[in-house]
């Protein structure tokens, strides 16, 4: 197949908040796919606040990208020619393929995905990572039990509108916390939590002294900073912290704010735990198969921001994620 592949390359590790010179923006031909490989087409890329983590050049869970390399992204592509016998023109795939208009690939850590069972886009997000995250790291780490109260920081994020609803549905007392008052109102108008904190307009820590009155069962971290250090003062006997993330630490330039509260673990017999999601792996497929039955049934509202663009809007997307102007799963769908 002819023609330019767009791209996007990391040109320099950031300090602080990602900046356009910190990115480059490239062209190449439009590989072509060797024996036991395929060509894809990108329609949707995954924006997700790990992204942040994968730019610096320290010890993680996955290896960081390297300068110069095409930046890591999930997306969901359409196979456009194949020489992979899994792989048929037409499908659509799901697989981490990059920030790019066209990706070669062997097709390890692929997965074709049916567009008529759900859109695209949710196989980056609520049938995607965001999905798993939610659902291992509340029922798997949390160890959520019914009747128990739940609080969520990033409540209006991919993951975070996930994690209360699957709470709701086993029974739970919810409360998110989230910035401003639209993304409060989504939270207990439509997605059914029993309360909301603006984290922009209210004391948190006597904020959550009122809707947790007994206290945290399992309190669901997505961004770090005074808000875990708030919650950390409200836990009951025996609660579990999960640590999914911590948005309000990546863009730090100088050390990350630990929290001053933890010996509440002590006091509340309590366990901080963090997680990442691929520990699960073979697992998805059970927990996709629930989380697809709870969106069938209603039970389930999926929230998606989907960008419309191409690949060179990827930077300014997510920067949306570190402004909080996003809600529910970001995407970026390519024209």
């Amino acid at each position: 197949m002819t023609g330019v592949n767009r791209q996007i390359r990391l040109s320099r590790r950031p300090v602080g908040e990602v900046r356009a010179e910190d990115w480059a923006h490239g062209e190449e031909p439009v590989g072509v796919p060797g024996d036991g490989e395929f060509l894809g087409r990108t329609r949707y890329i995954s924006l997700d606040p790990a992204m942040r983590g994968w730019l610096d050049d320290r010890p993680s869970y996955l290896p960081p990208v390297g300068l110069g390399e095409v930046m890591r992204a999930g997306s969901v592509v359409e196979v456009v020619a194949s020489n992979h016998p899994k792989f048929q023109v037409g499908d659509h795939v799901v697989g981490a393929f990059g920030v790019q208009e066209y990706a070669v690939s062997d097709g390890k850590g692929a997965l074709t995905v049916d567009p008529a069972l759900a859109p695209l886009s949710a196989y980056l997000g609520a049938l995607g990572m965001p999905g798993m995250t939610a659902y291992f790291g509340l029922l798997e780490v949390g160890a959520l039990k019914e009747g128990e109260t739940v609080v969520v920081s990033g409540a209006a994020g991919a993951v975070g509108t996930l994690v209360g609803q699957i709470a709701k549905i086993k029974g739970c007392r919810v409360v998110g916390i989230a910035g401003g008052p639209e993304k409060c109102a989504l939270l207990t108008d439509e997605l059914g939590f029993d309360a909301a904190i603006d984290y922009h307009a209210e004391d948190v820590r006597k904020a959550l002294r009122t809707h947790a009155p007994d206290g945290i069962d399992v309190y669901f971290d997505n961004v770090g900073g005074p808000i875990l250090d708030a919650a950390l003062t409200q836990l009951a006997m025996h609660a579990r912290v999960v640590i999914c993330g911590a948005i309000s630490q990546y863009n730090n330039e100088t050390a990350v704010q630990g929290p001053s509260n933890y010996l509440s673990l002590l006091v509340r017999r309590a366990r901080m735990e963090g997680f990442v999601v691929f520990d699960y792996a073979r697992r998805y497929a059970e927990a996709a198969a629930e989380l697809a039955g709870w969106i069938g049934d209603g039970r389930i509202k999926v929230k998606e921001h989907v960008v419309e663009g191409t690949v060179d809007d990827f930077p300014e997307t997510l920067l949306m994620l570190f402004r909080g102007e996003n809600t529910g799963k970001l995407v970026l769908r390519l024209a």
